[in-house]
């Protein structure tokens, strides 16, 4: 046998005899050999295997990290709001030997006087009420000298004084355990990030066996791939115009991409380094799409998995473009698989096979390297039609090493199904109507589609569709109810993108409602005056121009029901993700005003029911929601990529809104979050000037935080429409202005106008005179 097997026996036959663990039926799993003998060499594969690791163990840290490198960092007033800082509430154990000396002399017994009372009587005390507690556990006391019993009779008659004192707040607490403010952060989420260590020490393990699995016969291939010769992209690839359409823009010299990586790339993924760089092109692009396979063979792409072949592209100078493009292919290649086949077919499937085991099989890597007797040499036909296991169109792997590779995920439809989310857990209408009740209007639109219908379950999908990943857009408030999935044309197609549809009315009435108050003479009166002063002396000092607070009424109360609305279609959005809803892939969350305080919601949720490793990136603008410590700690815990947050000082709009709620906590859309690690900020308030402007730049903002997946064509769209916007917006200023000149020229006529306003006093005078003199008389 292979070095590499997991297990170290004789022969085969006494592997294969070997009894599985804690069961007396059946055989132990045979290994399975990934052979990448086409593509690397023996030395490559130690590299390889030694990359994978460091890789896997930088990530680890890093989620350790999150939770490590908290800290209560405390902004200027005109920077920010501080908020709150943790409590430590927890009281040391008085009895315990850990904590006994924080105490002073109480008269109490440590825990462990009990199990050594006999061999050491002296430290016993002499106090009743321990003495009554031994005697209650059958311990018989020791004998009592005459002084003893005279001494503890005197003390029986005397008022019992408390055993210890309760601190009285909890800075004594902290003062006792002697804990400075940062740590008091780290332990509040304690738990929770051992847990989330816990969820990813799963996959770590499963994902080292599955690398320890690879093998190389024969020497290996040194040098370029075997039979491969430089190959021009196939199809639309070769054409740079793809970038607006919604693809990454593709350099024609395809090395001084790789040597010269974007710096903003190298800033989120850092590359490590490792010999492999040196290989050719041909061959780190093969390596990379034989991990892709090679992940899809454990049942499922995972998000971590997602994460581990983004470093590998990065750390081997790999343009981001052909793993992107891989995963299209991959995922068209595979949904034809189960194409044409009814949703109830594929559940009947999935109940048969459970009662044997739908999992891999080491008989079905023989079968697979050993099918001769098909064209395909075990491979499915639409991924041998897809040529899946090559790139660049040139010669890669034979189709029973991909067979081998993709295991179950080859020809399953149950598995395939399982991973593009035909069915969950729950049926997804089951899902989405069990939040009916709270929530009316509750959807996933898709946004590219070749069906003429409309779709709001994702399992209705085109198999033609199809994607690896998916991004889902929440919009935050709507000027009209037709221009609800128009919003997320922005994102291109290299994602499975879908449009959440959440309470129509409830955001057209307060994109209505915002266009109307920013429209009115009062905002415009009031924003003289409101910006004397931050957004954030406003929150504190609560004051705000009276002119501003008389037409609140037409803005507050729907605003007050799209937040309630927004925390419940947050926690129905965590509930499709938990019951996979979206399948085993990594989805992406996008949201803007209250759509992204939907996105906060959700991750809270998740946190709290510690479903870790569904969400790969979130960017959030202008959300209304706390930028408190503990709280990003915790979505970020559950947020294994990016966690964007797009932030405006300028947003006196949103400070107002959200005056009614928890500001003390501070606000998220309107200052950047400190204290917790991996949390990117960008600030717009440059071109954010106003909480309607979200709904016209969230093109410009993903372009801004370097989002991957962008139609330019609909960014360029989308800032025609906000200079219509702001155009608007001048001309009826201007109308103000030439109106409230008009007035003041009437009026106010240089002295004329003081004379008359003199004469007016005059005669305004004695009617209040008369007035007085009326109400004396009737007193």
């Amino acid at each position: 046998m292979d070095n590499s097997s997991t297990y170290s026996s004789s022969s085969d036959d006494e592997a294969q005899t070997m009894p599985r663990p804690n069961s007396s039926r059946g055989r132990a799993p045979k290994h399975i050999e990934l052979d990448l003998s086409a593509v690397i060499n023996v030395d490559q594969r130690f590299q390889l295997q030694r990359l994978i690791i460091s890789i896997v163990d930088d990530m680890q840290a890093q989620i350790r990290d999150n939770f490590d490198n908290m800290t209560a960092v405390q902004v200027e007033s005109d920077q920010g709001i501080n908020p709150p800082k943790a409590l430590c509430t927890s009281i040391p154990n008085p009895r315990s030997e850990k904590y006994r000396h924080m105490y002073e002399d109480l008269g109490l017994d440590p825990i462990t006087t009990t199990s050594t009372s006999s061999a050491t009587p002296t430290t016993l005390t002499t106090d009743p009420d321990v003495n009554k507690d031994k005697e209650k556990e059958n311990i018989k006391p020791p004998h009592q000298t005459t002084r003893q019993t005279s001494q503890a009779s005197i003390t029986t008659s005397k008022p019992q004084k408390p055993l210890w004192k309760l601190p009285k707040s909890p800075e004594d607490v902290q003062k006792m355990l002697q804990k400075t403010d940062d740590e008091v952060l780290v332990s509040s989420l304690s738990e929770l990030k051992r847990d989330c260590l816990t969820h990813y020490s799963k996959w770590r393990v499963a994902v080292l066996k599955r690398v320890n699995d690879i093998v190389v016969k024969n020497g290996g291939t040194s040098g370029n791939v075997g039979g491969q010769a430089p190959q021009q992209i196939p199809g639309n690839a070769r054409r740079p115009g793809n970038a607006q359409r919604g693809r990454l823009p593709i350099s024609n010299d395809l090395n001084a991409s790789i040597k010269n990586p974007s710096a903003t790339l190298a800033r989120i993924y850092p590359p490590m380094e490792t010999p492999l760089l040196e290989c050719p092109r041909e061959k780190r692009a093969l390596i990379l799409h034989s991990m892709l396979l090679i992940f899809l063979g454990m049942d499922q792409y995972s998000l971590y998995s997602r994460i581990l072949l983004v470093k590998l592209a990065t750390s081997m100078g790999v343009p981001m473009w052909v793993l992107a493009q891989d995963e299209v292919r991959v995922a068209q290649a595979l949904s034809q698989i189960i194409k044409g086949i009814p949703i109830d077919e594929i559940v009947q499937k999935r109940a048969e096979e459970a009662r044997a085991s739908r999992r891999w099989k080491p008989g079905m890597a023989a079968a697979a390297l050993h099918a001769g007797d098909t064209v395909t040499g075990g491979l499915a036909a639409p991924l041998a039609v897809a040529r899946i296991g090559t790139v660049f169109g040139g010669m890669g792997h034979s189709p029973a090493v991909v067979a081998g590779l993709l295991g179950s995920m080859n020809e399953s439809s149950v598995v395939v199904g399982t991973l593009f989310g035909l069915y969950g857990a729950r049926a997804g209408c089951k899902t989405i109507d069990g939040h009916g009740k709270d929530i009316l209007d509750f959807g996933l639109i898709p946004i590219h589609t070749t069906s003429e219908l409309e779709i709001t379950d994702p399992k209705d999908l085109p198999t033609t569709d199809r994607r690896m990943r998916i991004t889902i857009g929440v919009s935050g408030m709507l000027a009209n109810k037709d221009d609800f999935p128009k919003t997320w044309n922005i994102l291109g197609q290299q994602y499975e993108t879908y449009a959440l549809r959440w309470e129509l009315d409830a955001l057209t009435k307060i994109g209505n409602s915002l266009e109307v108050l920013s429209k009115s003479l009062a905002w415009a009166q009031a924003q003289k005056e409101i910006t004397e002063k931050t957004v954030f002396e406003r929150l504190t000092d609560s004051y705000w121009p009276a002119g501003l607070i008389k037409i609140s009424k037409v803005i507050e109360n729907p605003w007050c029901v799209g937040m309630v609305r927004a925390e419940k279609a947050g926690g129905a959005l965590a509930d499709i993700l938990v019951n996979r809803l979206c399948g085993e892939r990594p989805v992406s969350l996008i949201g803007y005003s209250l759509g992204a305080r939907v996105i906060y919601s959700c991750l809270m949720t998740l946190a709290e029911k510690r479903a870790f490793g569904l969400v790969e990136n979130v960017i959030m603008m202008g959300a209304p929601c706390p930028s408190e410590v503990r709280a990003w700690a915790a979505m970020r815990s559950v947020v294994g990529g990016r966690l964007v947050n797009a932030y405006s000082r300028n947003d006196y709009m949103l400070g107002f809104l959200y005056r009614s709620s928890a500001w003390c906590y501070g606000v998220a859309g309107l200052q950047p979050i400190q204290g917790v690690s991996n949390v990117d900020n960008f600030d717009v308030s440059d071109v954010v000037t106003s909480h309607l402007r979200y709904c016209y730049l969230s093109g410009s903002i993903l372009k801004k935080t370097c989002w991957e997946d962008i139609d330019y064509d609909q960014v360029a769209k989308e800032q025609l429409k906000l200079g219509a916007q702001i155009e608007g917006e001048e001309k009826l200023r201007k109308e103000r202005q030439k109106r409230e000149e008009r007035e003041y020229g009437e009026t106010k006529p240089d002295q004329g106008h003081k004379k008359g306003k003199e004469d007016s006093d005059d005669g305004f005078q004695p009617v209040m005179n008369k007035s007085r003199r009326a109400k004396t008389n009737n007193k």
